[in-house]
């Protein structure tokens, strides 16, 4: 994050970390991954990053997502999988589903979050080459490119589920998903 663009939002308080939520079914795989990879870049106390499944039960990480965040580098320490709540959604200032069911439960939940909520991919593609000071104001200007920038013919702004799927096919997802926050990355804090 640039020196000036930290400031101003550093400014807006301690108690006011930018909280980033992501969103996927069982809170297993996509959205653990896209939490533990963003929350290595954007660390606390500016940025609090989180993550939750629409249908999700209290259980570990996923075993083959665990040793693919491990060898990717990610942090394998301790993980409860956790049900999205309207509370989760209240509390974050930009709310990313995996794929545009997550978003749609997010707004379902919470209508009022509706310009906060995108899918991971539709936020990169509406925020990137915004000019903005703040994450605050990136988000802003991401929903009001709605509707005006749209993904390329045949992309997809969701990222598919790998439960059940093969190891191969959990890394490909893996990896989809680093990519993609690594990206936000740079555009929430250039």
């Amino acid at each position: 994050m640039s020196t000036d663009r930290l400031r101003r939002h550093r400014e807006e308080g301690p108690a006011t970390a930018f909280k980033v939520l992501f969103v996927c079914t069982g809170n297993l795989h996509r959205s653990p991954v896209a939490e533990r990879f963003l929350g290595a870049v954007l660390p606390e106390p500016d940025f609090r990053v989180r993550s939750a499944g629409t249908a999700a039960r209290p259980a570990p990480l996923d075993a083959v997502t665990r040793t693919i965040l491990g060898e990717m580098g990610g942090d394998v320490r301790e993980f409860t999988a956790r049900r999205l709540d309207v509370g989760h959604i209240e509390r974050a200032d930009l709310v990313l589903g995996l794929e545009r069911c997550h978003r749609e439960a997010a707004v379902r939940l919470c209508p009022l979050a509706l310009r906060r909520c995108f899918t991971l991919r539709e936020f990169v593609r509406l925020a990137e080459g915004t000019s903005a000071d703040t994450p605050r104001e990136t988000v802003r200007l991401a929903a009001s490119r709605r509707g005006v920038v749209v993904p390329p013919p045949g992309e997809s702004d969701g990222i598919a589920d790998p439960y059940g799927a093969s190891p191969g096919v959990h890394k490909a997802r893996a990896l989809e998903v680093r990519d993609a926050v690594l990206t936000l990355a740079g555009i929430l804090a250039p």
